[in-house]
């Protein structure tokens, strides 16, 4: 306060006033968290759909691939008619199991491929595009399966007997014995394997940026930037 020709007046600038450019200084009463918008590794609920069904459909349609590999290396069992009943060729032969072994085996290939595609093309993991990773899976699965029993052997066992006649060897239907562990082999593999790949290289957190009236900082708010001459050395308020 100073006198002047019989007149007080006050300070211009209030003691202890806050340097708004201060980074360490304690945030003022009001200020919150600002998360940061519009960010393509941070996108908002309506984007996070969209990618989660895109990965849903993506995902469902690879099982096409999965059954015509299925098709492909899964081994045949062989049937033979003596002209009243179907046998099997070798009664000891494994190729009914080698055809849910050839399945998982795939499925969980095609699981550790979406899982690091969709890890590489959205580096965040969130909620709704896990799930949309493993509905996929399931769809993909069944997908898979359904189309390698379409395009293989026809299930019309009796039917094929007698067309091909007695004695002469011929497969059976392409099946899978134990469907429900084949179908979850592809969504738990893609799961565990997405995890461990956005552990590892997905993005990380941005610091907290606190922004309220009369405060700046300069970490994380969108659009912050460092003041020219970079941020007051020591951490101290200027005058």
């Amino acid at each position: 306060m100073a006198w002047h020709d019989g007149t007080v007046t006050a300070p211009l600038t209030p003691p202890h006033q806050p340097n708004p450019h201060d980074p360490w200084q304690n945030p003022p009463s009001g200020s919150h968290l600002a998360p940061a918008h519009g960010s393509p590794d941070d996108p908002d609920t309506a984007t996070e759909l969209r990618q989660a069904a895109l990965v849903t459909v993506l995902v469902a349609l690879a099982g096409i691939g999965l059954g015509l590999l299925w098709l492909w290396l899964a081994p045949r069992v062989p049937l033979v008619s003596d002209g009243s009943a179907v046998f099997l060729q070798n009664s000891e032969g494994e190729e009914a199991i080698g055809a849910d072994g050839t399945f998982v085996l795939l499925a969980a290939v095609f699981g550790a491929l979406s899982a690091a595609a969709v890890a590489w093309r959205l580096r965040r993991g969130g909620v709704l595009v896990v799930v949309g990773l493993a509905l996929g899976g399931v769809l993909g699965s069944l997908l898979g399966w359904r189309v390698g029993v379409w395009l293989g052997p026809s299930s019309d066992v009796v039917a094929r007997a007698r067309e091909v006649g007695k004695g002469v060897v011929f497969d059976a239907p392409l099946e899978l014995h134990a469907v429900v562990v084949a179908v979850l082999v592809w969504p738990f593999v893609a799961l565990a394997l997405h995890l461990l790949l956005t552990a590892a290289f997905g993005v990380r957190e941005p610091e907290p940026a606190w922004v309220g009236e009369g405060w700046t900082s300069y970490y994380g708010e969108p659009g912050a930037g460092v003041p020219p001459g970079g941020p007051p050395a020591g951490g101290q308020g200027g005058s």
